[in-house]
């Protein structure tokens, strides 16, 4: 096992400069978001989608594109608005009369990295059309299933603030993102790098470091990263204990009203092993499976009407059950 994971540690080193070739391209747009940009590199690894949440200004759609123009893959970005139809997303079957037959006109969803910006002001019926996508990578127009190109990422984002015209996502879509990111507002001094830097008027061209075969090197390489034993029965305890805390001695039972699914063990798995590619190791610690759980988990824990009521939020009681785990 040793010997596995120096072969597995030569292979993260390779990559290591990619993946910081990769930040500092990013980092030329991005001002103060360490830990946004660490979440969408951990996306990128693992292959997962992403639910970027904050208020206004935040760069949330800047960082989603700056990382399509580093990477080099084809990108679109969908303003989710009211009106948007699922057709205007995934697309439809057009009649052509000189053949009398149906073809497929193919939506923004055909992209590498899919921007759905704003996504909470569309209607579920539209937020409800990425469902296949996300899942399954193809989309089915009339009787026929289209593959997506590959890799496919959806980063979506979300103003938390702002309730009029705004639908919250369903349960459903909501799992099949693997990590919901929430931003805030960078500190005074990032803040002044922000401002003497894009308050001239000059363009910060983004080059591509990484193309698409990069990536999948890059997911290759997180297929070998190990996970031990222990590390996943403690991810196991932490997913159950959002289920079942009476059986962890945990007085949570009357604010959770759902649990998280089984996506979440899986997620929390791959992100933790991610994470610990990003640290330059070749397996995953418990302080990995903290440090991304939150990340991983606040979206999937459903409260009871008590706990609104008491204004206890998912993340205190994440932060319950990380304290309370006993840590292997």
């Amino acid at each position: 096992m040793t010997d596995d994971i120096a072969k597995v540690t030569d292979l993260v080193a390779q990559q290591a400069e990619s993946i910081e070739k990769l930040r500092q391209e990013i980092n030329r747009v991005l001002v103060g978001q360490e830990k946004l940009l660490d979440r969408m590199l951990i996306a990128l690894i693992a292959g997962g989608h992403m639910l970027l949440e904050g208020v206004p200004g935040l760069a949330k759609t800047t960082a989603v594109k700056t990382l399509a123009q580093a990477l080099g893959i084809r990108y679109q970005r969908i303003s989710f608005t009211p009106d948007l139809l699922p057709a205007d997303v995934v697309g439809t079957m057009i009649y052509n009369p000189k053949d009398g037959g149906f073809h497929p006109k193919k939506g923004p969803v055909f992209a590498n990295l899919l921007l759905a910006d704003e996504i909470n002001r569309a209607p579920a019926k539209v937020q409800s059309a990425l469902l296949e996508a996300m899942q399954e990578h193809q989309v089915t127009l009339g009787s026929e299933t289209y593959p997506l190109p590959e890799p496919f990422m959806v980063m979506a984002t979300q103003n938390p603030i702002e309730q009029e015209g705004t639908y919250p996502l369903p349960e459903a879509q909501v799992d099949r993102f693997m990590l919901k990111c929430k931003i805030t507002h960078p500190s005074m001094d990032d803040e002044r790098r922000i401002m003497n830097r894009f308050t001239r008027q000059q363009e910060i061209r983004v080059e591509p470091v990484l193309s698409a075969d990069g990536i999948f090197a890059l997911r290759n390489v997180l297929d070998q990263v190990y996970c031990d034993e222990k590390v996943g029965d403690y991810i196991l305890d932490i997913v159950f204990a959002t289920r079942e805390p009476d059986r962890y001695k945990l007085p949570i039972a009357h604010q959770i009203e759902y649990g998280a699914s089984p996506r979440a063990t899986l997620y929390l798995n791959l992100a933790a092993r991610a994470h610990a590619m990003l640290q330059g190791r070749a397996y995953a610690t418990p302080q990995d499976v903290k440090e991304i759980a939150r990340d991983v988990l606040r979206h999937r824990i459903i409260l009871t009407y008590e706990a609104e009521a008491e204004e206890i939020s998912a993340e205190t009681l994440i932060g319950r059950i990380l304290d309370e785990i006993p840590v292997p």
